[in-house]
């Protein structure tokens, strides 16, 4: 009768809900667990702003060793100084030497001691060939850069044989649309865009740890409220609705407030990125700093999917765990959130990797999936005003309507004891409230 007395309750929120979520805020953020998590969350923050610098340092004394075989002098030295400077462009750390017998050169990769061999020929016709040895430590990326170099090889030595016809190399400029409608574009920033990426790529998946870890904290302190007999003194003293409510929001703001811990020492490493590089890598060698992409407005879009994000989804969660009695059942309901929420991210890194798609753009307006993809569509692509309206405004709807069904859910289940959870439990707890 105190379930049914306090799902029917109508109060106003305050004071009960702000009561609930300083107990809720207050035993997480003092617990071991959350400074043990914060202390590694922290590390691995670090390591992977420090990751793009670590990268460079061992790249920088990792060398690709490539012999080089041509029996015509001039080819050789054409090939040469081409290739060399082509390839001292891509950052790849190419060493060419130049080898005498084309056979020594791919016996010498066999032996590892060359990572590849190219072997240059002019035929009777005056066409070039080219054919590659590659080592077992040859990647895609490096054979794109030698097929690029030899292609240049093979242009400057037309321009050589035929200095009448005047060849002149092209002038290439790449233009990104800005999705303004107005058909409007600007010139393309590669780094700038790899920055962008890794800034949606870091963004999605702090929304995704915050849904997963901290929506499971929701759903287990539920459940340990229930296995203690606790929930039968709160829900005579508070609404479900104020106990869903503050304990959503206790939560959510010690999943802020860890976020914001683990994320200041490594915004800070990012500032200063770009200089650290050139004193641990030498002057010359700098790093493009991502914090540069972090705009006001994909800071905002951040916050506000952040928030809407975890509220939609510690809604369910708090519903589904008050269905079950002990904490070995709960991965019985929590298994399915969790894939709905891995497919949102799944798509948001698909974005990020695959470009926006049409069933990204679609994905996008989808509640459970927004807070991932549209992120990630507004840090790399372009999105009209009416879409992200759209996105946020489904969002805060399904958020409204899954809180009522949440909260009559939870008003009934949280004295389901001894019940294996189900569809027809889920049914039958949302009727009765």
């Amino acid at each position: 009768m105190n379930g049914e007395r306090g799902a029917g309750r109508d109060e106003p929120l305050m004071p009960n809900v702000g009561i609930i979520a300083r107990r809720e805020y207050s035993g997480l953020v003092r617990s071991r667990l959350f400074f043990v998590s914060t202390l590694v969350l922290t590390g691995l923050a670090m390591f992977v702003a420090l990751l793009p610098i670590v990268a460079k340092l061992v790249d920088r004394e990792s060398r690709t060793n490539v012999a080089v075989v041509a029996s015509d002098p001039e080819l050789l030295d054409r090939s040469m100084a081409v290739l060399q400077g082509l390839l001292d462009q891509t950052g790849g750390g190419f060493d060419l030497v130049v080898i005498g017998d084309e056979a020594e050169a791919i016996a010498r990769v066999a032996d590892r001691e060359f990572d590849a061999a190219i072997v240059a020929v002019r035929r009777e016709t005056g066409q070039l060939g080219f054919s590659f040895h590659l080592g077992e430590t040859m990647g895609q990326q490096q054979i794109t850069n030698l097929t690029v170099g030899v292609f240049g090889v093979a242009v400057v030595d037309y321009v050589a044989q035929n200095p009448a016809s005047s060849f002149k190399q092209p002038a290439v400029d790449v233009f990104r649309a800005l999705g303004d409608g107005n058909g409007g574009s600007q010139p393309f920033d590669a780094s700038a865009f790899a920055s962008r990426l890794i800034v949606g790529a870091v963004f999605g998946f702090l929304i995704f740890i915050t849904i997963v870890i901290y929506g499971m904290w929701v759903a287990q302190g539920v459940v340990a409220e229930k296995s203690s007999r606790v929930m039968e003194l709160l829900i005579s003293a508070a609404s479900t609705r104020q106990l869903v409510i503050g304990k959503a929001l206790g939560i959510g703001l010690a999943g802020a407030t860890q976020t914001a811990i683990v994320l200041a020492p490594a915004l800070l490493v990012l500032v200063v990125e770009d200089a650290l590089a050139r004193v641990v890598l030498g002057q010359g060698v700098g790093l493009g700093s991502s914090v540069a992409s972090l705009s006001p407005g994909l800071l905002l879009a951040f916050v506000g999917f952040y928030v809407l994000g975890f509220a939609l989804y510690s809604l369910i969660y708090a519903a589904a765990g008050s269905l079950v009695s002990r904490p070995e059942d709960l991965q019985i309901i929590a298994l399915p959130l969790s894939i709905v929420a891995i497919a949102g991210y799944g798509m948001g890194l698909l974005a990020l990797t695959g470009g926006i798609t049409g069933f990204i753009r679609i994905a996008s307006y989808v509640p459970f999936w927004s807070p991932f993809v549209m992120l990630t569509r507004l840090s790399v692509g372009q999105v009209e005003p009416w879409e992200l309206f759209l996105s946020v405004a489904l969002l805060v709807a399904t958020i409204a309507i899954v809180g009522v069904i949440a909260i009559r859910i939870y008003g009934a289940g949280v004295l389901l004891y001894g019940q294996r959870p189900g569809l027809r439990a889920y049914v039958q707890a949302a009727r009765r409230g």
